[in-house]
């Protein structure tokens, strides 16, 4: 029997995810309702309106599977419980870059990665190089631009 891996998020990305579902879901009469419209203007192999819907509703429907999926699997984690030396998910992570200068990344999940704010996944090449680490320690990792190094100042859980 096959196992269901969980997908460690935060609230965040957890209440983002329910936001994204809610919105679709509220579209599907909306679709139907397009898809209705164009019907009735007649021949549908020339309907471009008709095509459109269709198509969109595919993307509403696989993205909403996508979305229960990843919700029915999500587990989710609060930073401030955490607590000990080494880096594991939801670590905020103060590292010091070749030029020393600090820079600071939360370790979340996929579903709310965002580098620009500071939200890197534990799947990426370096949430993948931090996992494990403790302060004072050099990470080294690849991306597609070559080699990058950081040494680690600081890991809270907040």
């Amino acid at each position: 029997m096959a196992t269901v891996e969980k997908m460690p998020m935060l609230a965040i990305g957890h209440e983002k995810l329910t936001e994204q579902l809610r919105t679709l879901k509220a579209e599907r009469p909306l679709i139907v309702d397009a898809i209705e419209e164009a019907r009735a203007h007649g021949d549908l192999s020339e309907n471009a309106e008709y095509h459109a819907a269709k198509e969109r509703q595919g993307q509403v429907e696989a993205t909403i599977a996508d979305l229960e999926d990843k919700l029915s699997r999500a587990q989710v984690i609060d930073p401030t419980t955490l607590s000990g030396d080494k880096i594991v998910f939801g670590a905020t992570v103060t590292l010091l870059d070749e030029d020393d200068k600090p820079v600071k990344y939360q370790i979340v999940g996929q579903a709310e990665a965002d580098a620009k704010l500071g939200m890197i996944s534990y799947n990426s090449p370096l949430g993948r190089a931090l996992i494990g680490k403790q302060v004072g320690e050099d990470v080294e990792f690849t991306v597609p631009a070559g080699e990058k190094y950081y040494y680690i100042e600081k890991i809270e859980f907040i």
